[in-house]
């Protein structure tokens, strides 16, 4: 089977995961896609296939006679899609030999446009695959799937000598908890890739250090006729609250490797207010100081209406991978160098997020994130090209030719 009809296949199973589930996989909807991906590497004669308890898929290509001298290599993606828009019912567009204008998504008559999407220009001429508008497409990351089982097949089909390959597929990424039961003790590579970035030539090793903050605001609500001097105001302070946070440090305001609060959910009334917020910084010391500075305002505000009137915590995430990456750069040049025999130069941009590879990094397994030829991920704009794709099945199998000796 081909990169295209992988996608294809892989897009029209309904696998969006959610927030705040408390278990792995947070939907068992998941475990349709594993099954099918179970299935189609036993259907390759790979060993060690199984499907854990946890929905985590597994499987090896055992190294050719006189490639056992190579570090194992592993190569993972995600199975899940973003909760943050529909994932059912995908009805993609094909669109061949794309003249790089506009599209029209025919299930909402919205637009997909160059203007607002500048890398649409870079893609004439290729086959353009994007959402009909009523879902997002899933190439995020259904497309890092069907590459590496594309590379993996045409390794087996042209007899390409090969060290181990270790392939994984994780439930959950999207809602932050894809490595958190990954099975290193089973899962035998020495170094690994994420096929899990956004344009073809992306090479990321740097990632956000995350945290989530949690504002809970006690008021005292009483007649407004009497209230002077009484009452507090819970969804008032909540608002305090937002606007004594930076307000040039917000998603909208920041790129590169600038940090931000960013409030993602706000409820509540004159008794009670609760807000959450994500907390980003590339660089580790602005980032413990971000946090501090959030609690510092809750205690601002509790000495200004009283102690315990604002409670603020701080639960941290994932770290930046630049930390673990740093002493296996091995890793990324073998990348570099996949990249630049298939014709692509390689950019070192910065994650403003995180993938499945900074917390495998941290976890003993050094994890760079690839491109898979995808752009404007999470939303009905969606769209990738088979030939990106076809480019990123390339850089894997150059990565294998190039794997690093023992």
């Amino acid at each position: 089977m081909n990169v295209k009809d992988r996608l294809l296949d892989y897009v029209s199973v309904h696998t969006q995961s959610e927030d705040e589930a408390g278990v792995i996989p947070s939907t068992k909807r998941q475990f349709d896609l594993a099954k099918k991906l179970e299935k189609e590497l036993n259907d390759l004669h790979l060993e060690k296939v199984k499907v854990d308890d946890h929905c985590y898929v597994y499987g090896l290509l055992p190294a050719t006679p006189g490639m056992e001298n190579k570090k194992p290599v592993g190569f993972i993606a995600h199975m899940d899609t973003s909760p943050d828009y529909c994932g059912e019912n995908v009805k993609p567009q094909i669109i061949e030999n794309y003249d790089g204008g506009e599209v029209v998504l025919k299930g909402t008559g919205a637009v997909l446009s160059p203007e607002e999407f500048s890398d649409l220009e870079t893609l004439k001429g290729r086959t353009l695959i994007t959402t009909d508008g009523t879902t997002l497409l899933g190439a995020d990351d259904k497309a890092g799937i069907a590459e590496i089982l594309t590379a993996v097949e045409e390794i087996i089909n042209e007899k390409l000598p090969h060290g181990d390959i270790w392939v994984g597929f994780t439930p959950d990424e999207e809602v932050g908890c894809g490595a958190d039961m990954f099975d290193l003790d089973y899962f035998k590579a020495e170094y690994a890739y994420t096929l899990d970035g956004d344009y073809e030539g992306g090479l990321a090793f740097e990632n956000f250090n995350a945290s989530t903050g949690t504002v809970k605001i006690v008021g005292k609500n009483v007649h407004p006729g009497s209230a002077k001097d009484i009452m507090i105001n819970a969804a008032s302070i909540a608002c305090e609250f937002q606007g004594l946070l930076p307000r040039h440090m917000v998603p909208e305001h920041t790129t590169g490797r600038d940090g931000f609060f960013h409030l993602i959910d706000m409820k509540g009334g004159v008794t009670e207010a609760e807000m959450t917020y994500i907390i980003r910084d590339h660089d580790a010391d602005l980032f413990q100081k971000k946090a501090q500075f959030f609690k510092d305002v809750a205690k601002f505000l509790n000495e200004k209406y009283g102690e315990g009137v604002v409670t603020a915590e701080v639960k941290e995430g994932y770290h930046n991978m630049l930390e673990v990456i740093e002493k296996n750069y091995y890793c990324v040049e073998v990348a570099d160098k996949a990249m630049r025999t298939v014709g692509l130069t390689p950019e070192y941009t910065p994650i403003r997020g995180g993938t499945d590879g900074a917390k495998l990094s941290f976890m003993g397994l050094p994890c760079p994130n690839l491109g898979t030829g995808g752009y404007a991920y999470h939303g009905p704009f969606e769209h990738i090209t088979v030939e990106g794709m076809e480019i990123a099945v390339k850089v894997v199998k150059e990565i294998v030719a190039n794997a690093v000796d023992k």
